[in-house]
């Protein structure tokens, strides 16, 4: 049965924004108390946090889709929305945030670190908070934002200082055993170490963690044996060991060739270059190895190899080992920059940056408008109400949008498409000759969308809604 997981795919979705409410005030002797429709509730984020217990990715493995909750919608007597729940997933230290194309989103490393992987959907605004002095009752509400849903990648690279490579059966595990307090699975059989493990070692003043990588054996780059799916996990160590077995029972290898071979490996896989090496010639207690250990010593160290001789069950050579690399650690430790606080970089937009860009899209026929503002305005936009689309226009009118289109060449029953391609809102547009409140009718209504009526018959009808109105006022007048 799987117990770790290093590498999953997540289907993450946030929660969408509740609708915002469009609503009346209505009590005895006030039937028109103005507007009190609510605000709809903010969709909860999808975050992702680092949490030094979890190890694995083992839980995301077994469920990768993952969705926040979704804001409430608004309701009267300026109520608004319940907030949706941020649903937090922990990952272990070290874990790597990649979208589906391979792109690095972010690189998660220490306690706490966090990244909000998918964004949750504004609330819709209810109309009371749409009501201006021009748009006094507003017969619509805006509609919440859908939640931000995406595909990612979660890597883990294991966070350790020293990192043990070498041939399966080499004794890696065996060393990390007796380095530190770590009990992995040590057999006489190849790739005993299905997963890396971790140890803590402690030189004197110094404390460092030791990972024991699973072996590798020629063509692990390109994904032969266990050494692709593992190599990650050396990316983030300061030092490299080379654990080679003197004693191997087999006739066509020595430690040499053997080192060769890893360090081709490494070099295919690339990044580890600038590293620094020790050797580590493993099995001295046994009377073959110490021989062979004696006749290759002297070409590692012609080679420029630091060279220790050790035994893991004899337990020789260890101290001198383990102090090595505490040097080479702390030497590294103090080489890195010191992180700087936390800075706020400001960038102002350019003055002439309108928000949106209009460009005529020659495959489908349209103009197509782009930007943030117009798009989340589209979304936000019941287009079963009238005045809800009105209000679109008169938005995008002021923006400028029109503007632009009409410098792009665009004239009357054109097509216009805001969005992307895969999801646009498209319309037959037609230029506005004046736009705001003065255009609207009944709640809910907007006469730019209806048939044109001749000047005289609007002001009938105004008058006639005027007078609907006081009757109805009077009626319920107590005095």
């Amino acid at each position: 049965m799987t117990t770790f997981v290093d590498r999953v795919e997540l289907h993450v979705a946030a929660g969408n924004g509740g609708h915002g409410c469009a609503s009346v005030h209505r009590e005895k002797f006030k039937p028109l108390g103005g507007p009190d429709g609510g605000n709809g509730g903010r969709g909860g984020d999808v975050t992702l946090v680092v949490d030094q217990s979890v190890t694995t990715l083992l839980e995301y493995h077994h469920s990768p889709h993952r969705k926040a909750t979704n804001g409430q919608p608004g309701a009267g007597d300026n109520r608004s929305g319940k907030d949706g729940q941020d649903l937090v997933l922990t990952v272990p230290d070290g874990t790597v945030v990649l979208d589906k194309k391979g792109n690095v989103l972010a690189d998660l490393v220490g306690q706490g670190t966090t990244f909000v992987a998918g964004q949750g959907g504004r609330g819709g605004l209810g109309n009371a908070a749409l009501a201006s002095a021009r748009r006094k009752a507003p017969g619509f509400a805006l509609l919440g934002e859908p939640g931000e849903a995406r595909d990612i990648v979660l890597e883990l690279k294991t966070v350790a200082d020293v990192a043990l490579v070498g041939y399966p059966s080499a004794g890696k595990s065996s060393l990390i055993s007796v380095l530190s307090a770590a009990k992995p699975k040590i057999a006489d059989y190849p790739f005993t170490t299905l997963v890396p493990n971790l140890g803590v070692v402690t030189a004197g003043s110094t404390v460092y963690t030791i990972a024991d990588v699973p072996g590798l054996i020629p063509g692990a780059s390109q994904g032969r044996g266990l050494g692709l799916e593992f190599l990650r996990h050396v990316e983030r160590c300061s030092v490299l060991v080379h654990v080679l077995d003197t004693a191997t029972l087999e006739s066509e290898r020595d430690p040499v060739t053997d080192l060769d071979v890893i360090e081709e490996e490494l070099k295919q896989y690339g990044g580890l270059e600038d590293r620094p090496r020790i050797v580590v010639l493993n099995k001295i207690d046994i009377p073959d190895g110490q021989d062979l250990a004696d006749m290759i010593r002297p070409d590692l160290e012609e080679r420029g190899y630091q060279v220790f001789e050790v035994s893991a069950v004899a337990r020789t050579g260890l101290k001198e080992l383990s102090f090595a690399l505490a040097g080479i650690v702390a030497e590294a430790r103090a080489a890195k920059p010191k992180e700087e606080a936390t800075r706020i970089v400001i960038r102002p937009k350019a003055v002439d940056d309108a928000g949106f860009t209009v460009t005529y899209d020659e495959h489908e026929e349209v103009y197509r408008v782009r930007g943030e503002k117009p798009e989340r305005w589209v979304r936000q936009t019941d287009f079963n109400n009238d005045e809800a689309v009105g209000y679109l226009a008169d938005r995008l009118n002021r923006l400028g949008v029109e503007d632009e289109l009409m410098k792009a060449g665009a004239r009357a029953g054109d097509g216009v498409a805001i969005g992307s391609e895969d999801n646009a809102v498209v319309f037959d547009w037609e230029p506005t000759m004046m736009a705001g409140a003065e255009m609207l009718g009944r709640r809910g209504e907007d006469h730019r969308l209806e048939a044109p009526r001749p000047a005289a018959q609007r002001r009938r009808d105004r008058q006639a809604e005027r007078d609907d109105a006081q009757r109805e006022y009077d009626e319920f007048d107590p005095f």
